[in-house]
């Protein structure tokens, strides 16, 4: 039986748009492995499609081959990172893809992987398998720029996220910050933490808001069925709460919800208090402090650790003092912010972003390849950090 989606049923589709459209299903799944989508085709129908499995499971290229099955002799492949040519948990994509009888691969992009890097292209060019490359490259890359990061710096790609009022204030003197967005940025923001490894607050946001940091169900699920999913249920992002004296209290909403929560603190940290974390599920994580920062974790150690870990993408979503560091350290590569039509005002009210700032607009960090997009009343400002000449990244 064919598989044909609903756009398939136009002889023209664009059959990469379609693979990066289920590449963006692997996200939050396939880590530290890219997100990658594949769509065989021919004779203007797809006869087989698939997305990354979790790690240690089918690529993309092999579950598009498997429903394809003997159709894919003759036919195009469309993906959107180069197949890979090694041997890890899985066997070598392009030693599937030739033994499947593929006559033709697009690739939307090389993959940065030491491992690939060319490599895989060269692979199926060897055996006679036409090749195109550089189709929606840059949807391509920006879909997987916490892997490109994380494979070629060891380091995770780490997303600023807040939510503030018109006159850039996320809380109010007292405190009180629920619900300055909307539902629809709200919504937004769990999809944000569905791709995210990891999701990282400082103790002050868990004392003063208790939140779950839990991503809810998202609506790509349905899509998923059908599409060769063999991971099950998805497991929840890591919890990482900065907190250098251990003031998160035990009792907090995080401790019960599930998956894994690390508390990064120093030494200054009571043993008391570290033993009540751990009886409450969390790994207390020692790092060193900046001494002079206050005692403060050292945030480059924490991304370093988190990287060896092989958390590829950290979301964070507050507070200021927290994103004021991770600012002023040139730490941050992408902001995600939601601008809510209100005003808050008071000289006390919180900032989204603390820290010492710049002492002058030319010193300002600029954002890059900024997109604007409305969710209900909200606006959402994205970009990338650049711009800055003395951006610093101290590992």
């Amino acid at each position: 039986m064919e598989i044909v989606s609903k756009t398939a049923k136009k002889r023209k589709m664009d059959y990469m748009e379609r693979a990066l459209s289920l590449a963006r299903l692997a996200l939050g799944s396939s880590s530290p492995n890219p997100a990658v989508g594949a769509v065989i085709a021919r004779d203007g129908v797809i006869i087989g499609q698939g997305y990354t499995q979790p790690p240690g499971s089918a690529h993309a290229e092999v579950v598009a081959l498997r429903q394809a099955g003997h159709r894919a002799e003759g036919a195009t492949m469309y993906v959107t990172l180069e197949p890979c040519c090694h041997f890890g948990r899985t066997p070598p994509c392009t030693q599937a893809i030739i033994e499947g009888g593929i006559a033709e691969v697009h690739i939307a992009t090389l993959d940065p992987n030491p491992l690939v890097s060319g490599q895989g292209k060269a692979a199926l060019d060897d055996a006679g398998i036409k090749t195109k490359l550089g189709e929606h490259e840059q949807k391509a890359r920006e879909l997987n720029e916490a892997y490109i990061k994380f494979i070629t710096t060891g380091l995770p790609f780490v997303t600023a996220k807040f939510a503030m009022s018109l006159d850039g204030k996320i809380a109010t003197g007292t405190g009180d910050s629920k619900w300055i967005s909307g539902e629809e940025s709200r919504e937004y923001v769990h999809q944000l933490r569905w791709a995210a490894d990891a999701i990282m607050v400082g103790v002050n946001t868990v004392i003063a808001d208790d939140p779950q940091l839990t991503a809810r169900d998202s609506v790509e699920g349905g899509e998923r069925k059908g599409m060769g999913e063999e991971g099950g249920e998805r497991k929840q992002p890591i919890r990482v709460i900065v907190d250098s004296r251990a003031r998160t209290p035990p009792t907090a909403q995080v401790f019960r919800q599930p998956g894994k929560i690390i508390v990064a603190t120093t030494p200054a940290a009571p043993s008391a208090q570290r033993k009540k974390l751990k009886e409450a599920g969390a790994e207390v994580l020692e790092l060193p402090s900046f001494s002079h920062d206050e005692g403060l974790v050292d945030l480059g150690e924490l991304l370093a650790e988190l990287g060896r870990r092989q958390i590829t993408s950290v979301l964070v979503e507050g507070g200021g003092t927290l994103l004021g560091s991770l600012f002023e350290g040139g730490m941050v590569d992408k902001v995600v912010a939601f601008i809510a039509p209100v005003i808050i005002g008071g000289a006390e009210a919180r900032l989204a972003v603390g820290g010492k700032g710049a002492e002058r607009i030319t010193d300002a960090l600029r954002l890059s390849h900024v997109k604007v997009e409305r969710f209900g009343d909200d606006v959402m400002i994205c970009g990338y950090i650049g711009g800055r000449k003395d951006v610093h990244r101290n590992r």
